[in-house]
C-alpha cells in the first residue's frame, strides 16, 4: 500500500465544513485517478490533511500521472482536477500540498498565493440582451432580475413598474430587453456582465418557419406564391436560421 497526503493550511479537522471536505475529497480523487483503487483512509489533525490510500497495482499508475500533473502534460481531466482543487484553495485563502510517499516530490498548490488576475473597469455600456426570466422578486426601488439564455444567466435589475410587465412573462417567451449594463474586461480579454439596468423590453417571436409560412398564405390580398416562399426559405438558410 501507498498513502499520499493532501493538507490545507488554512483548516483543522474542528473547523473544515463538510460540504467544502466533500469538494475536496472528489477533486483529490479526479486528480489521483485509478479511483477504484484509490480510498479514503484518514482525516490527520493540525492542518486539515485527508489521506488517501492507494491499493499495490495502481501505486505506479498514480506516481505516473503525478508527475505528468508536475510537468504540465497529464490528460486534461487531471489538469482540471488540479485547477479545480487549487480554486478551491484560493477561495478558502489556503494554500496546499499534494505529499506523496517517501522519495517523491511534493506537488505544491498556490491557492491565495498565486497571482489575482488583472480587471479593467467596470464599464459602462448601452445595450440590449436575451433570455426568458427565470427569477423576478424584491421589495426595493429597484427589483432583481434574473434571465437565462441557454447556458447564460444575467444578473438584472428594473424599476418596479417595468418588472410588473416582466412578471407577465415569467418562464414564458424569450425576451429582448434593452438597457444599460456595467461590464469588466478580464485579464485574459474576455468581457464579462456584472449587471444590467433593463428599461424597456420587447417579446421576441419564436414562431418556427412552417407556422411564418402559414401566416403569410393567410394574408388577404397577399403575393405570396410559392416561389416567393421558396425564395424567402432559402434566404433563411442562408442567413444561418435554424427553425
Amino acid at each position: 500500500m501507498s498513502e499520499y497526503r493532501f493538507r490545507i493550511d488554512a483548516f483543522s479537522i474542528d473547523t473544515i465544513p463538510m460540504a467544502r471536505l466533500a469538494e475536496y475529497m472528489a477533486g483529490l480523487a479526479r486528480l489521483l485517478g485509478e479511483q477504484e483503487h484509490v480510498h479514503f483512509k484518514d482525516l490527520e489533525p493540525g492542518s486539515a490533511i485527508l489521506v488517501s490510500r492507494i491499493e499495490e497495482p495502481a501505486i505506479p499508475k498514480v506516481g505516473e500521472r503525478l508527475q505528468r500533473v508536475r510537468e504540465g502534460r497529464a490528460p486534461r481531466e487531471a489538469l482540471e482536477a488540479f485547477k479545480t482543487l487549487d480554486n478551491l484553495l484560493a477561495r478558502d485563502n489556503a494554500i496546499g500540498t499534494l505529499i506523496p510517499p517517501e522519495g517523491a516530490d511534493i506537488i505544491a498548490f498556490p491557492g491565495r498565493t498565486r497571482p489575482k488576475p488583472m480587471q479593467y473597469g467596470p464599464f459602462r455600456e448601452r445595450g440590449s440582451l436575451d433570455g426568458i426570466v427565470i427569477r423576478l422578486g424584491g421589495r426595493d426601488e429597484t427589483i432583481p432580475v434574473l434571465l437565462r439564455d441557454g447556458e447564460a444567466e444575467y444578473i438584472c435589475q428594473a424599476s418596479i413598474a417595468v418588472s410588473k410587465r416582466l412578471a407577465q412573462h415569467y418562464l414564458g417567451a424569450k425576451l429582448r430587453v434593452h438597457g444599460s449594463g456595467k461590464w469588466v474586461r478580464e485579464e485574459d480579454k474576455t468581457w464579462t456582465l456584472q449587471r444590467f439596468d433593463i428599461e424597456d423590453f420587447e417579446v421576441l417571436d419564436d414562431s418556427s418557419l412552417a407556422e411564418m409560412v402559414e401566416r403569410l398564405h393567410a394574408v388577404e390580398g397577399g403575393a405570396w406564391g410559392d416561389q416567393s416562399l421558396t425564395d424567402l426559405l432559402g434566404l433563411r438558410r442562408d442567413q444561418g436560421d435554424q427553425h
